[in-house]
């Protein structure tokens, strides 16, 4: 059968590429489509493993060659998806994950609407600061202006939750990834017919559980500490400074 086609999406620094990362160790017969950029790498990011890194005219020229499924400008950079990664997956008999951010997931959705779409939220804008803060420090370089533009960014993509079909909040990370786990499981088995053995209830239940209709509870905190709901929020998304033990 046809691979199923999995969109994850989360602001900066919600721990989305450690979701994926913990996925792809846990469960076979996933590809991820490693995305195109015009950003420099980061840290220890190689050319290839996290993205393809190429230059700005080398990217626009790929578009003017329809050679992407998606693609969107993000913080001043390109991103994109090449059609061969969805081509060859499918080919495989594999199912494909797209990393990728609101703009590219609303254009992949438009184009293939069975895809499966997860949203990723941070639990509240206290901790993405300092999950962006410690990648930042990790990266040697702390900007404060640009860490509160992410928080803003952050706000303005959440506020898209209600376009994905299953939502997460990853406030553990062991819960978030056995949640992820449990969503891939149950969709191969309603498409498939993919049997999950023994523990098959409590996955269908897991992965139930985090559809959007049924997230509402463990949203609405979120909504509010972002300020998106009501304006409890405002305030945690001015920046104090961090404890050292943040």
């Amino acid at each position: 059968m046809a691979g199923i086609l999995f969109i994850i999406s989360a602001p900066s620094g919600s721990g989305k590429s450690t979701l994926v990362s913990e996925l792809r160790k846990q469960v076979s017969g996933i590809e991820f489509a490693v995305s195109w950029t015009t950003r420099a790498p980061r840290g220890s990011e190689e050319n290839g493993r996290e993205y393809n890194f190429t230059s700005r005219e080398e990217f626009e020229r790929m578009i003017a060659e329809d050679v992407f499924l998606e693609y969107a400008e993000v913080f001043g950079n390109l991103y994109g998806t090449a059609r061969h990664s969805l081509d060859e997956a499918r080919a495989a008999g594999h199912d494909l994950l797209l990393d990728i951010d609101v703009q590219g997931a609303a254009q992949v959705r438009s184009r293939l609407p069975e895809a499966v779409s997860i949203f990723v939220m941070p639990p509240n804008p206290t901790v993405l600061r300092t999950r962006l803060r410690n990648r930042s420090r990790a990266e040697g370089v702390v900007n404060e202006d640009e860490l509160f533009r992410r928080l803003r960014q952050a706000s303005s993509e959440i506020e898209n939750y209600e376009q994905y079909g299953y939502i997460l909040v990853n406030d553990v990370l062991d819960r978030t990834v056995a949640q992820l786990e449990a969503i891939v499981q149950a969709e191969r088995f309603y498409r498939n017919g993919e049997p999950i053995a023994i523990r098959s209830r409590r996955v269908l239940e897991v992965a139930t559980g985090c559809e959007l209709r049924n997230s509402q509870e463990r949203v609405k905190p979120v909504l509010e500490a972002f300020g998106i709901l009501g304006n409890t929020g405002q305030q945690e998304l001015k920046f104090e400074e961090d404890s050292d033990d943040d």
